[in-house]
């Protein structure tokens, strides 16, 4: 049974951290217009609604992980993920955002018809079991790129044999009964690194089995200069300030370790020397292969991760798994590792715009046979625009700029009369991949399942907020890729015609 509903001016896909901003952006530009969020699950918050691991926190400080227009006003500038819930959460209700929310419509496919000039989106409804069609203007993609359903766990061997629970954290069990357990991690990213010492001050001993290294630095909890600034600042400009101040830091962070790798290197260990006990091996687990922000560094709020291996509570372990047993993991190295729970903390699977099918005038899109114009277009597919984040900083920088920017395309398109835009793409730019120089297990996974970049811009991705920031929210529309139509044209025109 299919349902056919009404038609939107602006549709959004995902009601996670960038589709409720991008709705902020979209309702305060254009009181008139319609929008609406199609939310594939039963509530809002994406990621921070989904993940429910303790200690489940950002890796990103507050102050640029939250909206621009929305000031932070926590203490903490490293927040848990109840917290940073509760944000999002109070932006849509505040803004009544929420009552623009579809939820548990799963959008399965998209297609583009340039006669009509607007897209039909068809959706799932996950309640009713109903096909629901919709009619929009504008597609906006806000899914993410991670995939919900499914984690990424390889497939280890002997793992039926074992006789507790195996736990992955993307669906982390609410009754899980860890305390003073003996627990095996096995993973050394973001959601390792968290969830170490969270199981740790819960009374459980963690073993940590990583096969390769990666960089972990401490980092304050609390911002002293955010909270200073309060004091003689309205809420607003103490944050404005605190934001500034972060993006610089993280702007000169990231770009030292581009350029001096191997001075970079020699800092990050100078430090982990001083938070780890005396004579620790940091050349075995603490020295990766690859150089700083060649993969995100991930953070331990106040050092919570080299504490609770300084108090005797956290292990780490770099070695393969052999096999699993009935009481643990036997190693590569012919070690075991006892377990009464093991955690595989192995990493996300990827999925570009939600897995939602594009078509385009009777064809499908195929991703990777397109190229990303700005991070944020894609070439030949009118009237559409994703927010993918940083990787090397706040998601939430690089999702504000990208609604800025719709509202500066639709405001463009208003004034010219202009139904339709699209990016051409210039045959001379050469092709890469979108992640290039960006090396985690599951980008490499998946980077063929995504659009391709430029050699030169506009087609090339940048992870500069800073550049970014005078490219999208100041520099005109208008440039030789983009191209537009009025309705009733067949072909389109240049920007600047």
């Amino acid at each position: 049974m299919t349902t056919v509903a009404e038609h939107i001016d602006v549709l959004i896909v995902g009601a996670g951290l960038s589709g409720i901003g991008a709705a902020y952006h979209v309702q305060r530009a254009f009181p008139g217009r319609t929008y609406a969020i199609l939310e594939g699950r039963e509530s809002l918050g994406g990621t921070w609604d989904l993940f429910r691991y303790p200690g489940i926190r950002s890796d990103s400080d507050m102050y640029t992980l939250g909206y621009r227009f929305k000031p932070w006003l926590g203490d903490k500038a490293i927040a848990d993920g109840a917290s940073i819930l509760d944000y999002v959460r109070d932006t849509a209700t505040e803004s009544g955002i929420d009552r623009h929310i579809r939820f548990q419509h799963r959008v399965v496919r998209a297609e583009w018809s340039s006669e009509e000039n607007r897209w039909t989106v068809h959706a799932e409804r996950a309640d009713t079991g109903a096909a629901v069609t919709f009619s929009a203007g504008f597609l906006l993609s806000c899914c993410g790129y991670y995939r919900y359903d499914e984690p990424y766990t390889p497939d280890f061997p002997g793992v039926d044999r074992f006789t507790g629970p195996v736990v992955h954290p993307q669906f982390w069990p609410a009754d899980l009964d860890y305390a003073n357990k003996k627990v095996v991690l096995i993973g050394s990213g973001a959601t390792a690194v968290t969830l170490g010492p969270a199981l740790t001050a819960q009374g459980a001993h963690v073993t940590m089995l990583q096969r390769s290294p990666s960089y972990i630095i401490s980092a304050p909890e609390r911002d002293n200069l955010a909270l200073r600034v309060r004091r003689f600042l309205s809420p607003r400009a103490a944050y404005a300030v605190a934001r500034a101040k972060n993006v610089a830091l993280a702007t000169v962070m990231y770009q030292l370790s581009q350029r001096y790798p191997a001075n970079m290197r020699k800092r990050i260990r100078g430090w982990q020397e001083r938070w780890l006990p005396p004579g620790f091996d940091i050349d075995t687990h603490f020295t990766p292969s690859y150089n700083p922000w060649d993969q995100r560094l991930c953070l331990a709020p106040n050092g919570d991760f080299f504490r609770a291996i300084r108090k005797g509570r956290l292990d780490v372990v770099t070695d393969r798994v052999e096999t699993f047993t009935e009481t643990g993991v036997q190693l590569a190295s012919g070690a075991t590792l006892d377990a009464d729970i093991v955690i595989t903390a192995t990493g996300l699977n990827l999925l570009a715009f939600g897995g939602v099918e594009l078509e385009v005038d009777g064809r499908p899109v195929t991703l990777s046979e397109h190229m990303a114009y700005k991070a944020m277009m894609l070439s030949d597919v009118p009237n559409f625009v994703y927010v993918i984040g940083y990787t090397n900083a706040s998601w939430t920088l690089k999702a504000d700029l990208v609604s800025e920017y719709l509202v500066r395309l639709l405001r463009h398109m208003d004034a010219h009369g202009y139904a339709r835009c699209l990016p051409v793409r210039d045959p001379s730019v050469g092709a890469e991949s979108l992640f290039l120089n960006f090396t985690p297990g599951y980008v490499l996974r998946a980077a063929n399942q995504f659009p391709i970049q430029g050699d030169r811009a506009p087609w090339r991705l940048r992870m500069n907020y800073l550049r970014d920031l005078v490219a999208l929210r100041h520099r005109p529309i208008a440039d030789d890729a983009l191209s537009f139509a009025r309705a009733g044209q067949t072909e389109p025109v240049g920007a600047r015609d």
